[in-house]
């Protein structure tokens, strides 16, 4: 585990692989997370209560700066081949096939509350999936996105979001 500064990992976050955790400074997971891959996060991250981040531990998650997931949503890094083979953690691996990814949340992007982001997304710089949205296919830039699955809605101010981190030195 590798944390910079002013980082608060409450105690009710279950990480299962710590020694895969890296985390920037002035962030945090908070109670009730669930992390079982990779994760490499920036500064000023923030993922919380009741987020589920699945996929095992050659599965990862980037995280940017600023970039923030919201409460009880789910990010699926990997998952078993359902055509092909039997599921389960707990079936013998010759008998099962399981497809691992990343999922990259590049700085400034966010999560809504109640989400899924499936295997091999990234969300681009400043984009945002609105609460309860489904996301299968890579978020633009700076665009905001709703519903199941995720369409473009409106676009986010770039310009302000970015003034606000330059004035926090970023």
């Amino acid at each position: 585990m590798i944390l910079g500064d002013d980082v608060v990992i409450d105690p009710g976050a279950k990480i299962r692989y710590p020694d895969l955790l890296v985390v920037g400074s002035h962030s945090a997971i908070d109670p009730f997370t669930y992390i079982s891959v990779l994760l490499l996060a920036g500064d000023w991250i923030h993922i919380a209560p009741f987020v589920s981040i699945i996929g095992g531990k050659d599965s990862r998650l980037i995280m940017g700066h600023f970039a923030t997931i919201a409460a009880g949503s789910r990010i699926v890094c990997g998952s078993d081949d359902f055509v092909n083979s039997l599921m389960g953690p707990h079936i013998p691996m010759e008998h099962r096939t399981v497809k691992l990814s990343t999922i990259t949340l590049e700085p400034y992007s966010a999560v809504g509350t109640n989400c899924v982001v499936m295997p091999n997304v990234t969300l681009g710089e400043g984009a945002a999936l609105g609460a309860n949205s489904l996301a299968t296919r890579d978020l633009e830039p700076w665009t905001i996105y709703v519903g199941s699955p995720a369409r473009p809605l409106k676009m986010r101010n770039k310009e302000l979001v970015l003034s606000h981190a330059h004035a926090m030195g970023y």
